[in-house]
């Protein structure tokens, strides 16, 4: 019976996890959809756009993951942490890649205001990377690469466009986060640090595409 409740949890935190960045995550903001269906002669701007912006959140190193890794203890979460920061690499490098692809950053009124939220945002995502609180980093990391699956189709529509090879997907994907959420989640403070920790994160990708749906009306008025 005790190895049948503590599969049914296991399940349950990840299920959690993953039912959170369905309805907190990317894919539900309608600026992604727009992005991934737009044809008109703004596109190509709003694509450059949104692959600049992403670049300065997350084309940095050391990233997230780097981070989180640097601050974790050895056990489970500390393996996956390892293999994910490997992974994530090549999406970092992708990122930087199709940034210098796309061309410049488009002139949008409001620069000083955009530098200011995104020198906020990623400071906002480093602190969730370094907290102490076990449980909080993970749920930041597992929730970045959950929603990189919403998000890595903009890149390769801008890579497209632009003439840049895309590379496979090789993340770790839902099996691999649920296995690391079962294994390193262990309490009732771990698992409200990684709620927490998921939260915040995929509060970020909102207002990121918060700002350049903002940014695209400014350029089109």
């Amino acid at each position: 019976m005790t190895s049948t409740a503590t599969r049914r949890q296991e399940v349950s935190l990840a299920d959690a996890q993953f039912a959170r960045v369905a309805d907190e995550g990317s894919a539900r903001h309608p600026h992604l959809t727009a992005l991934l269906g737009a044809s008109g002669p703004n596109a190509a701007r709003d694509l450059a756009d949104a692959v600049h912006l992403l670049c300065h959140l997350y084309g940095r190193h050391p990233g997230l993951i780097d981070l989180a890794l640097a601050g974790c203890s050895v056990g489970p979460a500390r393996e996956w942490l390892a293999e994910a920061s490997d992974h994530y690499e090549r999406e970092r490098l992708y990122l930087v890649r199709l940034a210098s692809a796309v061309g410049p950053l488009p002139s949008t009124p409001g620069a000083a205001q955009t530098e200011a939220a995104l020198q906020s945002q990623r400071h906002a995502v480093e602190t969730l990377a370094r907290s102490e609180r076990r449980g909080c980093a993970l749920g930041a990391a597992t929730a970045l690469l959950a929603d990189w699956a919403a998000i890595r189709p903009l890149l390769d529509r801008a890579a497209a466009r632009s003439g840049v090879e895309t590379p496979l997907p090789s993340l770790p994907g839902e099996a691999s986060i649920a296995r690391v959420i079962a294994a390193a989640v262990d309490t009732a403070s771990s698992e409200r640090a990684l709620s927490f920790g998921a939260e915040q994160l995929l509060l970020q990708h909102r207002a990121l595409f918060d700002l350049l749906e903002a940014r695209a009306t400014a350029r089109a008025d």
